[in-house]
């Protein structure tokens, strides 16, 4: 367990004891489609939102309480980092999906463990260095999905704003495809984004 700075207690606090979810795994579904991720309900259960993985193991960074892996199949290794300590059903549940949850920093996570993809969705606005986050990001898979609103000021739980330059400047790679940055406002989403996937 780390120690928390203001950001990251008003991330938790936010949060809450994470009973009701809905409208930011509502927020989940916009984020996937711009991530490259394709939503194929279950054929049998008609199960959804649902994204098959196809064996590749995924790294989410900052996936909080609810992370997008709890609605992906056959997936390889998988795995969250998020420093907050959310609810012990929370960490059970991720158990239960076979999802493993490391309770730190990004900035200062490493694993021997080599990934697909990291995925990376609305979290560089509230880590303390999304430069390092993403050079964690890099140390730890060759492909990035990433959807992160820019052009947003400092608030309380967001220490950073974001803007094309920063984000182009700290992947520093090239788009294989999806790339975008632009207006979104479906499923509770509202703002300018930028997203897509990158060869890291």
């Amino acid at each position: 367990m780390t120690d928390l700075n203001e950001h990251q207690e008003f991330e938790r606090d936010w949060w809450g004891e994470c009973l009701n979810t809905f409208g930011e795994e509502a927020k989940q579904i916009t984020y996937a489609h711009h991530m490259g991720l394709v939503n194929i309900p279950d054929p049998v259960t008609g199960v959804w939102p649902q994204y098959d993985l196809e064996g590749r193991s995924v790294l989410d960074i900052g996936g909080g309480p609810a992370s997008m892996l709890l609605k992906c199949v056959s997936g390889g290794v998988l795995a969250v980092v998020d420093p907050c300590p959310y609810p012990a059903w929370t960490r059970q549940r991720y158990a239960a999906a076979g999802i493993t949850l490391h309770v730190e920093p990004a900035e200062s996570f490493s694993t021997r463990q080599k990934f697909d993809e990291v995925w990376i969705y609305n979290v560089l606005q509230h880590v303390e260095d999304p430069e390092a986050v993403l050079a964690t990001a890099r140390a730890h898979a060759s492909i990035l999905r990433i959807f992160e609103w820019i052009d947003l000021p400092p608030s309380p739980g967001h220490p950073h704003m974001l803007t094309v330059e920063s984000l182009d400047r700290w992947i520093n790679s090239e788009a294989i495809n999806e790339f975008g940055v632009g207006p979104v406002n479906e499923n509770g989403c509202v703002g300018t984004a930028y997203h897509g996937v990158f060869v890291l």
